[in-house]
């Protein structure tokens, strides 16, 4: 081997190692916290099957097919969304932003589902149900997920 390639044969050994590097600070190792994000997550899977509010479900909300008014509806599209979908699909690529994305994402569906409530509290005409265990049970999943992701995310 010449002198001369020596110092090419550096610089791509150095360009590679770089790379490598790049690619595993953009990874994230869940440890012992992925099994409390997979329960969390089955956790709100079933609060969707429960009662939102009177005889209607999470999931009869999430489709439309009953009609509550705009915070619990957007609550179940963002739980769903950031805290279901979000979460597998953070767990399987183990990428830093899906993660991040999970903890913003599942912070902002706390606050709607803490609107969720309060509307279901406020304003509700006489007869009417008020706030029932799958809501508030949702609420306590994404917010276990939203601390999880953030614990997470930060710990990178």
């Amino acid at each position: 081997m010449s002198e001369s390639q020596t110092p090419d044969e550096l610089s791509r050994l150095d360009a590679e190692l770089a790379g490598i590097a790049r690619r595993v600070e953009r990874r994230i190792d869940p440890g012992v916290t992925a099994m409390v994000v997979s329960v969390a997550v089955l956790v709100l899977i079933g609060a969707m099957m429960l009662s939102w509010t009177g005889s209607a479900r999470g999931w009869e909300i999430l489709v439309g097919a009953v009609e509550l008014g705009l915070l619990p509806q957007l609550f179940t599209v963002t739980a769903v969304g950031f805290g279901v979908v979000g979460s597998a699909l953070a767990l399987v690529t183990r990428r830093w932003g899906v993660a991040w994305l999970c903890a913003v994402g599942c912070g902002i569906s706390v606050v709607n589902g803490v609107w969720a409530i309060w509307s279901r509290q406020i304003g509700v005409p006489e007869g009417a149900s008020g706030p029932g265990p799958g809501l508030i049970l949702a609420v306590f999943a994404v917010l276990t997920l939203a601390v999880s992701w953030a614990r997470i995310a930060l710990h990178r």
